[in-house]
């Protein structure tokens, strides 16, 4: 605690003194700027002189550039040195004096060029004498330059004297805190250092704990994520293998009735209730066969044409398709798409559809004229995602358990393969779609595909 009071008190002074140098520098450098300003005046009439002068030599209107010049510049530097020694009174009668010289000097400066020029050019007695007063106006601005500036001379010593002591001051209380930093370095190494060794080896080992626990985490979600791939991948695969042994049961069978039905035509005789009857067996004969072709196409792994794609401009394609049934429900469409997307590697009508097939389930779970599509990418790594997300309906956990299955669906009309298309769409690229969704709350899907086709 002593130790910690001396160097407050030290701190204070230190504090104390620091504001006194910033103040007394300031008006140090206060003093550099008038004297520098005196210069000015005197350096800007001289420029002034030296035009006029060029001038009545070469008689070259040119020359005047330096006069036109320096009249300007010194009537603004002297108004900048009445602000600058605003604050001393003993300037108060140099400064006038200073103001009428300059008026004067720049007077005969101008009444020389103008009778220069009046007299067609040519050096009149009027003009020499003129410039024997305009001679001595300037020794006496220099004059006038010169005692304010041994007075700022004066003034900026002094203040200098008082930096110097305020250094001095300064370097003995920086002494003195820092002999009180060492003594309290010291003490504290010496009282604490048990208890620092302990809590180093405390921190270290939380800091292990946390890394570990931050690695399992991420190797814990990387392995749920291959986890939910596989099962995606492993449900579609089972219900492909499904779907071809129905198939393969169903249409056996099929073709028989349809044969047979076409042989009793043959061998019937004509007869209206008759024809009509196997014409309806033919026509459902072909509405289950062509049943089973979509459920073998909407699970089975296509070939793909693959090609670069925009997958902006992929969205904004599909968007277009889906727009008279946007507009029909009176949906707001927001897209926030990632602007510079490499191009990606994708069947493009394939995706564009799976795409669109998510845009019109969103579109009619959401309530006409207020629903709000919203459609977003963005790159993560060398992944690009896709988010679709609606704030319709809403699923239950039982409906997104069954969501991809074939022939599952909540609405009146539909055949429930158009998820499982997509699905397939989307694994047939490789890639992974999933769902978030609450009763009441809308739905997110969310599309992941990599620029060659490949998630790792």
């Amino acid at each position: 605690m002593i130790a910690f009071l001396m160097l407050l008190i030290s701190y204070f002074f230190i504090f104390l003194i620091i504001n006194k140098l910033a103040n007394e520098t300031k008006w140090v450098s206060h003093s550099y700027t008038v004297i520098n300003n005196l210069e000015s005046i005197k350096g800007y009439i001289t420029d002034a002189e030296t035009g006029v002068r060029g001038y009545v030599i070469t008689k070259d209107s040119n020359y005047l550039e330096p006069y036109k010049s320096g009249s300007g510049a010194v009537i603004n530097a002297y108004d900048t040195l009445v602000i600058l020694t605003s604050d001393n009174k003993e300037y108060s009668g140099e400064m006038v004096a200073l103001r009428s010289l300059i008026h004067n000097r720049l007077g005969y400066l101008s009444k020389s060029v103008t009778d220069f020029r009046e007299a067609g050019l040519v050096l009149t007695p009027q003009i020499l004498q003129n410039r024997a007063a305009a001679k001595q106006t300037m020794d006496s601005i220099r004059l006038i330059v010169k005692r304010l500036q041994e007075k700022e001379h004066a003034i900026m010593n002094e203040r200098s004297e008082k930096l110097s002591g305020f250094f001095t001051n300064t370097k003995a209380i920086t002494i003195t805190s820092l002999i009180v930093v060492l003594f309290t370095i010291i003490y504290s190494l010496i009282i604490l250092n048990r208890e620092n060794k302990a809590k180093e080896k405390a921190a270290a080992q939380v800091e292990s704990y946390s890394k570990e626990l931050e690695e399992g985490v991420k190797e814990l979600k990387r392995v749920n994520t291959e986890l939910l791939e596989l099962k995606s991948i492993e449900k579609f695969a089972a219900t492909g293998r499904i779907a071809r042994t129905i198939a393969h049961e169903v249409r056996n069978p099929l073709t028989n009735i349809s044969l047979a039905a076409e042989q009793l035509k043959e061998l019937m005789s004509e007869n209206e209730e008759s024809d009509m009857l196997l014409e309806m067996v033919g026509r459902n004969v072909t509405r289950i066969n062509q049943l089973v072709s979509e459920l073998l196409n909407s699970t089975r792994f296509a070939q793909l044409e693959s090609s670069q794609a925009d997958l902006n401009q992929v969205l904004d394609e599909a968007l277009e398709q889906a727009k008279d049934r946007i507009e029909l429900k009176q949906v707001t469409v927001e897209t926030t798409y990632e602007k510079g997307l490499d191009k990606i590697m994708v069947d493009r009508e394939k995706i564009k559809l799976a795409f669109l097939n998510i845009i019109v389930n969103a579109i009619e779970s959401m309530q006409q004229g207020s629903g709000v599509l919203r459609v977003s990418t963005q790159k993560a790594g060398d992944k690009y995602i896709t988010e679709i997300k609606d704030n319709g309906t809403g699923m239950d956990e039982e409906t997104l358990q069954k969501l991809f299955e074939p022939y599952f669906t909540n609405k009146m009309k539909g055949n429930g393969l158009g998820l499982t298309n997509t699905q397939n769409i989307i694994l047939n690229h490789k890639g992974h779609i999933s769902v978030k969704s609450k009763l009441g709350s809308g739905s997110s899907f969310i599309i992941v595909l990599s620029q060659n086709g490949v998630v790792n």
